[in-house]
Order: structure tokens, then C-alpha cells, then sequence
């Protein structure tokens, strides 16, 4: 399901871009951990560089351009300097990437990776927070189209069960090792009625046909779900 060749062509064509700039590629995310869906999921590569300069940059610019035409996102930059100094405020990010990753080139800038914990609690209050008051934004503009309702619902409930998870972490409890794991975890640790989110993930896992769901008290149901779920998180980390 994961499209190897075609990911393997963009490494190919970002060393012939970089050079010796180009110090490793890293698949990281679903394509890595095994549960990548085609529909819904994205291809999410790092590239660590030697430097980060606007030639630099701009060398890539039309590799870049042409993965952008194969449908998918750019990769993340960072050198490995700023990988180090940056993990006590992108632990969320990095806790996840260290989890499932794969080496497509180059140096395993990961493995020796050491994640602080110290802000990790705050970032996973202000993640929830900030998701949830993207949530409403993006619904100003998608209330009533059911297509489009249905594509918001699916692309955030990734990163709302991938913040439970990190909740659990934050209270001092083991991680789920899956995100149905961490939504039923957290639902039975907080009291909640998180079954929207369970449906979303049928949904998306092609357990249940979306076409017999209605989107609107779906939709419903998963932002109440959401709110409370910040509330209680937040509650639960002072």
C-alpha cells in the first residue's frame, strides 16, 4: 500500500539536488508504522541537511516541486544540530518519530536522540487547544458540505487520538501502542463518551461505510467530545 518506488524515485532526485548537503532521509508516521491508508494518510519524510541556507533551500525547490505534483506533502527540514536543541518543545513530534521510523538514506539521526520530557506536559495542553480551535475555524467553512465534513472529520482524528496517546504519557502511564488503544484508554480514564471517535476510526479503516453514518450528529457528537477531552486533559495535567 505504501507507494516504495515512487518514494524511493524522490530520495533518489533529493540527493541529486543536495549533494553532500543531504545528510539523511527518514520515513516517519503511518507509512512507517504499518497502518498507512492510501485515501487519508500522508507521506511523512524528514530530510536532514548539512545547512539551511536559501540556496540550499532552493536547490531542492524543484524536486520538491515535482513530489508536490505526485500528490504529496513537503518534507520537513532541520539540521542535525537543530533536531538536538529543538526536542524539549517538539517532544510530541519526536517521541513519535523515534517510535516507528525507517531509514531511507543516509544517517540514523534518531536513534541517538534524547527526548526532554520537561515542557512535554505543556505542549500536549497546547496541542489539544490549538486542534480544537482549528477544528471550529475549519468548520465555519465546511458546515453543510457533507463531502468536505467528511474529509475535516477524517483528517483530524490522526492527530486528536495521537494527543490521547500522549495524554496517558503525560499522566505517567505506559503508551498505547495503537490509537483505537489510546481512545478507549483515555475514554475509561476520564469518563468520557469518546465514541465519535472510535466511528471516525472505523470509518477511516474501512470497517464502516460512511454512507450509512449521519456526518452532521457525527460531527456533533466528536466536537463536544473534543472540548471535554481538552477540559479534562488539562484538568488531569494541573
Amino acid at each position: 500500500m505504501v507507494p516504495e518506488k515512487l518514494i524511493a524515485d524522490f530520495v533518489g532526485r533529493l540527493q541529486a539536488a543536495a549533494g553532500a548537503n543531504l545528510k539523511s532521509v527518514i520515513l516517519y508516521g503511518s507509512a512507517a508504522a504499518g497502518d498507512f491508508i492510501p485515501e487519508h494518510s500522508d507521506i511523512n519524510l524528514l530530510c536532514v541537511l548539512g545547512e539551511t541556507s536559501f540556496a540550499a533551500i532552493a536547490a531542492l525547490s524543484p524536486t520538491v516541486e515535482w513530489w508536490a505534483r505526485q500528490k504529496h506533502h513537503p518534507p520537513l527540514l532541520m539540521t542535525s544540530e537543530e533536531m538536538h536543541r529543538a526536542a524539549d518543545v517538539f517532544s510530541i513530534e519526536f517521541l513519535d518519530m523515534k517510535r516507528h521510523y525507517r531509514v531511507l538514506w543516509g544517517e540514523d539521526v534518531l536513534k541517538a536522540l534524547k527526548v526532554p520530557m520537561k515542557l512535554h506536559r505543556a505542549q500536549v495542553e497546547y496541542e489539544l487547544r490549538e486542534k480544537t480551535i482549528l477544528l471550529r475555524q475549519r468548520l465555519l467553512a465546511v458546515a453543510g458540505k457533507k463531502d468536505e465534513e467528511w474529509d475535516l472529520l477524517l483528517r483530524s482524528i490522526p492527530a486528536f487520538a495521537t494527543l490521547g496517546r500522549h495524554a496517558l504519557i503525560a499522566t505517567g502511564e505506559p503508551p498505547a501502542q495503537h490509537k483505537r488503544e489510546a481512545v478507549e484508554r483515555l475514554a475509561t480514564k476520564t469518563g468520557l463518551d469518546l465514541s465519535a471517535f472510535l466511528k471516525l476510526l472505523d470509518v477511516r479503516e474501512k470497517k464502516v461505510d460512511r454512507a450509512g453514518v449521519d456526518v452532521d450528529e457525527l460531527f456533533t457528537r466528536y466536537l463536544n467530545a473534543v472540548e471535554q477531552l481538552t477540559a479534562a486533559v488539562d484538568a488531569m495535567l494541573d
